[in-house]
């Protein structure tokens, strides 16, 4: 190939990738993000964002949340859920951190306006016991390696101005809307083989509802709503932070996604996430101010 063309076939390969990433935000654009996300006011939609690009601007909002709000203590998957997926236009997971202050405890009472689009939905996080969680590729695999299954109720904040014009790539650009979250009490992973395998069985079968105050249904699902087993996202979260160097430790928590609806907060609003069928599983509460 002539000098020439090679320099020009050079100069068109660049553009190329570099066209591939233009829509990453700019610092400046992250910056006024994280600015609305601590002031709880809607930031701008991030739009025509590529998978790649979603990741990139969650990497800069991360690492300016990381000034404000220290330690990382976890990860979230988040559209684990293929209603929910759907609801976002997008037919794969994505994954945002949680930072110390983010876990509250059981009957916390929380504002109703916690964050800019505030939302609640049953979820569960489980803890890491073993770093072999990084190359768990099955349900049995990770109960191996992790101590404790905690019923949970996530907080979500979608904090941008229009959230139905969010798509999977956007949501994976605001750290998956991560904000609060209530953990109920911890369910001890059992020893015995055939214990792990009842365990397995209750955590795919289990009915999950979220009732109010007086016990009228606010929604629900059931476990295997999630990738078709809830720890089927801990093997996806695990693969997909090694793609970025990120490896699990033990001590870390991590949240599945939802087996309910997104569902917006009012005050006075009493909150209760149940577990039916899975042994030990206690109702997790929140009450909205």
């Amino acid at each position: 190939m002539p000098r020439k063309q090679t320099l020009i076939a050079l100069v068109l390969g660049v553009a190329a990738a570099t066209s591939a990433h233009a829509a990453c935000l700019s610092d400046v654009q992250v910056a006024e993000m994280a600015e609305h996300y601590a002031a709880r006011t809607p930031a701008a939609n991030p739009e025509g964002l590529s998978d790649a690009d979603g990741a990139c601007t969650r990497a800069k909002l991360n690492s300016l949340l990381a000034q404000k709000m220290g330690k990382v203590v976890g990860y979230k998957a988040g559209l684990t859920n293929p209603a929910v997926q759907k609801r976002f236009n997008t037919d794969r997971p994505v994954w945002g951190k949680l930072y110390e202050g983010m876990v509250l405890a059981n009957g916390s009472e929380v504002p109703a306006t916690f964050g800019a689009r505030p939302l609640y939905e049953a979820d569960m996080l489980v803890r890491v016991k073993s770093a072999s969680i990084n190359h768990a590729r099955t349900p049995m695999d990770v109960l191996q390696a992790i101590d404790q299954v905690i019923p949970f109720i996530e907080l979500p904040d979608l904090m941008v101005q229009a959230p139905p014009k969010l798509n999977g790539a956007a949501v994976s650009a605001i750290n998956v809307g991560a904000r609060l979250g209530v953990a109920g009490t911890p369910i001890a992973v059992p020893v015995t083989r055939a214990e792990r395998y009842a365990m397995l069985d209750g955590l795919r079968d289990m009915q999950v509802t979220l009732t109010d105050g007086s016990g009228y249904l606010l929604g629900g699902g059931k476990g295997s709503d999630v990738l078709e087993h809830p720890l089927n996202a801990v093997v996806w979260l695990a693969e997909a932070l090694q793609k970025e160097n990120i490896t699990l430790k033990p001590g870390d928590l991590l949240s599945l996604g939802s087996f309910s609806p997104l569902l917006p907060p009012k005050p006075g609003l009493q909150v209760q996430a149940n577990y039916q069928g899975l042994t030990g599983a206690q109702p997790v509460r929140v009450t909205f101010k």
